[in-house]
């Protein structure tokens, strides 16, 4: 049926696969769940220990993404009451996910045959508790402008299990009837009082004479107009609270924090207002409305300031205050959204890399991290990636070629030169390895780097996973940066994302000549930093905060310095696979030797501490990672 909304529901795709929930949106879903059933880590691993192998880190990557594509409001989860969870811990971790804008359908668990559960005799839960539980949240979501029943996308596609007539119910079958956050089939559900919307052209008029008679009628802070520059700006954005007659009850705008500048991923909220009478929820749903809204649009840091009675209102949508001023006479907070996109893909991505790792020493003194490892007693160095097995079905010939890519651009980090290329490939059937095969082979050839040998498994499902050797007498580690070192960013910005791929990998390799792709290579070898890293699945940011752990240190990074490629956000470029990009780290005076076609600029330093820090032009920071990445630890010893 054309126009009918879709829901789609998945479970959180691996951390450099989440352009996934992208091609779900671009196919035409309109909300999607993604259902943990449980925050609770003991829980998970009694009762469902095949989801429990997924960590809660990647949930939080997958939510936060569909968020990002789908909107506010538009992506949820379940969470099941009974199975052994602290009600307190349920209610706070619901409403947590409500203020990110998953909507969570609180249910309870009902015993089926087998299920773990049931075989370990769990009844269902106490209605008494059940109801505590929905009441609370239902509370919270209803407070912030969230109704299960009216999220655009979902009516109906989900809902109680049907009881005949819905009479002669008691207990927790009687409360589930009651249920406010769950979608009943049995029922039309009420028409909503009022939606969050972007403002047409008759909105934006009406939202700025509600903005004049609040702010330069009513409270004076402004003499005759509040418009300024933003206004004249045409990447700013209003969101408008429309009454279900079309009325506008509040608005607010957002956009570039310096109009008619370049968009660095700096974007302020401003000119909140509500219209009177407006229910009270209409402010903080307009704030989380336009948290959303920003962070979709790549945003990196988003501030506000606000007037002091309503600071405590931010404070509770988790923004966190960062100094004070006064405005027309009267008292104003300075506040940011903690805008959490890079933190979480560093920790999806390679979080859990020092506790897996424990005891093995890889690489030898002097390196730690490292994109690939010296074979002892040689000049060999050894490089091995595996391809994500979805990227590997959905792509198999982009698969292939990113075998290579990953491989010679882990040995070209190091300052080595590769000499030859392993690979191991399983698929389906002939037809479909041949095309992985196919892609690999292009991109032997692209980069004249011949395919020594290999494994070819068929009849199982497909997986690919590329080892290349390369050759240096005088290896560049990771681990070589000390604070005060200069940060300096080699990247390929030609041209762009890889169909299917938006916003999470940029293809710059396939349209260049051997040629090129080789001085981009060979641009650490010639130039022997200190330390170096390629940009890889954690991102720009987390790649830096990689390099900066391995050499005991932190680091700051200059956010406008960054070279990125025309109508890139800086968010999706902060977090993509980038194709090839390169950081070093070196003595200011030591340039980076010249890389072909790609770009080189200066972008930062290392600094005592750890983590990583963005720098913005107005000399503020804000944190972007706020400890060490992998928990590898800082490179010992001397590289042999």
């Amino acid at each position: 049926m054309p126009g009918l909304p879709v829901q789609v529901q998945c479970e959180p795709p691996a951390p450099d696969d989440l352009a996934a929930i992208r091609e779900l949106h671009d196919a035409g879903a309109t909300a999607i769940g993604i259902h943990v059933e449980s925050l609770d880590d003991a829980v998970r691993r009694r009762w469902m220990p095949g989801k429990a192998t997924v960590p809660l880190a990647q949930y939080d990557a997958a939510w936060d993404e569909a968020v990002r594509v789908f909107g506010h409001n538009r992506v949820s989860t379940y969470l099941l009451v009974g199975l052994g969870e602290d009600p307190d811990e349920l209610v706070d971790g619901a409403l947590a996910l409500a203020d990110r804008g998953v909507y969570p359908f609180v249910v309870p668990y009902r015993p089926l045959a087998g299920t773990l559960a049931m075989a370990d005799g769990a009844g269902p839960p106490d209605p008494a508790v059940l109801g505590a539980v929905t009441r609370r949240v239902a509370a919270g979501l209803r407070a912030r402008g969230m109704s299960g029943a009216t999220r655009r996308g979902l009516r109906g596609l989900r809902g109680v299990q049907r009881v005949a007539g819905g009479r002669g119910m008691t207990g927790a079958d009687a409360l589930l009837a009651r249920n406010v956050l769950l979608v009943d089939h049995r029922t039309l559900p009420d028409a909503p009082v009022w939606r969050i919307e972007e403002a047409d052209e008759a909105a934006c008029r009406e939202h700025a004479a509600l903005r004049h008679a609040a702010f330069v009628a009513e409270q004076g802070l402004f003499a005759g107009t509040d418009r300024d520059d933003a206004d004249d700006d045409p990447r700013t954005r209003v969101l408008v609270a429309r009454a279900a007659d079309g009325a506008v009850l509040g608005g607010v705008r957002l956009g570039p924090a310096e109009p008619n500048r370049p968009d660095i991923g700096w974007w302020t909220g401003s000119r909140l207002v509500a219209a009177p009478g407006a229910p009270p929820a209409v402010g903080p749903a307009l704030v989380r409305a336009a948290c959303s809204t920003a962070e979709a649009a790549g945003v990196l840091r988003f501030d506000a300031c606000v007037q002091d009675r309503y600071a405590r209102m931010f404070t509770r949508l988790g923004w966190q205050r960062t100094g004070t001023t006064v405005i027309g006479g009267r008292g104003h907070t300075s506040m940011t959204w903690p805008v959490g996109r890079l933190a979480a893909l560093a920790r999806a991505t390679k979080g859990a890399l020092g506790g897996l790792l424990t005891g093995m020493h890889l690489g030898g003194a002097g390196f730690v991290g490292d994109d690939g490892a010296p074979v002892p007693g040689t000049d060999v160095v050894a490089a091995c990636d595996a391809i994500l097995p979805s990227m590997v079905e959905r792509d198999p010939e982009w698969a292939g070629w990113c075998g290579v890519l990953v491989n010679v651009n882990d040995l070209s980090a190091m300052g080595a030169a590769p000499v030859g290329l392993l690979d191991a490939v399983a698929g389906r059937d002939v037809s479909f390895t041949t095309r992985v095969l196919a892609g690999l082979r292009a991109a032997s050839a692209a980069w004249s780097v011949p395919v020594l040998g290999g494994h070819t498994q068929l009849g199982v499902p497909a997986a690919l996973s590329v080892t290349a050797l390369g050759r240096t007498d005088r290896l560049v580690p990771a681990g070589g940066g000390r604070a005060g070192y200069t940060v300096r960013v080699t990247a390929d910005l030609g041209g762009g994302w890889r169909r299917g791929h938006t916003g999470r990998q940029w293809d710059s390799t396939t349209a260049r000549t051997t040629e090129e792709l080789q001085l981009i290579g060979s641009a650490v070898a010639r130039t022997m930093p200190a330390a170096a890293k390629d940009v890889s699945m954690a991102g720009l940011v987390g790649t830096l905060g990689m390099l900066a752990e391995a050499g005991g240190c932190g680091a700051v990074l200059d956010v406008a310095a960054v070279p990125r490629p025309a109508a890139v956000t800086v968010g999706d470029w902060f977090t993509c696979f980038p194709g090839s990009a390169f950081l070093t780290a070196d003595a200011a005076d030591r340039a980076v030797a010249p890389a072909g076609p790609a770009t080189t600029a200066t972008c930062g330093e290392l600094v005592p501490g750890s983590g990583v820090a963005l720098r913005w032009p107005d000399g503020s920071t804000t944190p972007a990672l706020p400890g060490p990445v992998t928990g590898l630890g800082p490179a010992t010893g001397v590289p042999g």
